[in-house]
Formats: C-alpha cells, structure tokens, sequence
C-alpha cells in the first residue's frame, strides 16, 4: 500500500488526492473528444464540467462548515482537509449543474451522454486512489492476487482493483457506445446515459459481494441501495424517451 507519494515531516502528499485530480482532469480532457461525438461545442462542455467539479467542491465544503461552524473557527485548515461529499452536496451539485446548463443552452441528454464515459474513467482513477491508500478492504480469498493490508497478515480480494479495471472497461463500452448515436435506428438521446448507469450498478452491486459488509446494514447494503437506484433510472430513462417507429416498404 502507498497511501501518501510524498511523506516529509509535516508535508503530505496523499495518493488517492493526486490520483483523484488527475482523473479528474483526464475526464475533463476526454470531454473534448466526447463533445464533438454528440454535437456539442467542446469548450462549453469543459466549462460545464469544470463547473460541476468546482461546485461540487465548493458546496460540500459549505456544507461540512455550516454543520461544524464552531470547529471551523477553532481548526478551519484541519476541517476543510476532512472528507466532505455528502449526499446533501451530490444533490445541490446535481441541482446547480442543472441550472447552469439550462443557462448556457447545453441539452440534458446530450450533455450527460457525452459526461457518461467520462465519469467512468473518473471513477477508475478514484478507485485505483483506494488501492493506493487500502481504503477498499474485501473479503478474505485464497487467490494468488490476494493482497494483505498491513499489519494484518490475511489476504483480501482486492476489491478497489476490480473496480478500476471494470470502470476501465465500462469507459470504453461507452465510448463505442457513444461512436453510434447518431445511427438513427441504433441509439437515441439519454441512451448512453442509461447504458452508464445500468451497467455501473450492476457493477458497483456485484462488487459489494467481495467487500466487508458494514456493522450496522441490514438486508442490503448502502451502496447497494445506491445501485439498484441507478439500475431503475436507466429504466426509467428508457422508458420515457420517445421512440421513433421504423417502417418498412412492402
């Protein structure tokens, strides 16, 4: 495990910040290619997303020190180094994001379709982040890519790796996926989008299998939760989007 890149006496460097920039970044720089693929103007679609980046930072960070004012004005460094995404900040993120695309004239559906590749690589970069740092402890296996997190001896799946070759793999599905949207009997608006969310779920759902269940979940665990809702919303993003019917000459 290398959790920290730079350890020299009060300076940290941790890995899995480095590597969420950088993924973050290399999402941003993909997002120029996928633009051009949906039809939208590469240049708006970096905005939108550094835009998305920069709120969902900002937000998050305003949360945590509205829940902690009193922490904040005795340790305001050490607060504001603290994890903070929460649900509440995904959702004003969410809300923000939706409003300024309106503003800037950048459709939904093509807009999340050409961000749907994108996320996933962002999300093989984070989870290589977790390999780094052990965060993503599995189960114990007895396969040879077992690895153990120290100081313990026992070999564990490594969970967070699988994560990243899956999103990996899910990124470039989505940008073949993507290459075909504009064949009219193939794909629609929002079809990409859903293929990300079905597939990521499913993904997130069955890797939660090979992780250490939570002390206090019930029937299924939280990220599993999270994944059957994103299962339902590529269902349900189907099911409302309009189909054009394909006639044939006789």
């Amino acid at each position: 495990m290398h959790p920290y890149l730079l350890h020299s006496g009060h300076l940290l460097l941790p890995t899995f910040g480095v590597l969420a920039a950088a993924g973050l970044m290399a999402a941003l720089t993909l997002s120029l290619r996928t633009a051009l693929i949906v039809g939208l103007p590469p240049d708006k679609l970096w905005n939108a997303g550094l835009f998305t980046v920069l709120s969902a930072f900002a937000l998050s960070r305003l949360l945590l020190i509205a829940a902690n004012l009193h922490d904040f004005l005795a340790y305001p460094v050490l607060l504001l180094m603290v994890p903070s995404l929460s649900a509440a900040g995904i959702l004003l993120t969410i809300i923000a994001t939706a409003i300024y695309l309106r503003l800037r004239h950048l459709p939904l559906l093509d807009t999340l379709d050409a961000w749907s590749p994108c996320a996933t690589f962002t999300w093989a970069f984070l989870a290589l982040g977790h390999f780094a740092e052990g965060s993503d402890a599995g189960l114990p296996t007895t396969l040879p890519w077992g690895i153990a997190i120290p100081p313990s001896t026992t070999r564990l799946h490594p969970v967070a790796l699988y994560a990243a070759i899956a999103a990996s793999f899910l990124t470039l599905i989505l940008l073949r996926r993507l290459r075909h949207r504009h064949h009219p009997r193939r794909q629609h608006p929002g079809d990409t989008l859903a293929l990300a969310l079905a597939t990521s779920g499913a993904a997130q759902f069955l890797l939660t299998f090979l992780r250490q269940p939570l002390p206090d979940s019930s029937l299924l665990d939280p990220i599993q939760w999270i994944a059957l809702g994103m299962i339902a919303a590529a269902g349900l993003i189907l099911l409302l989007q309009p189909r054009k019917l394909v006639t044939h000459a006789v």
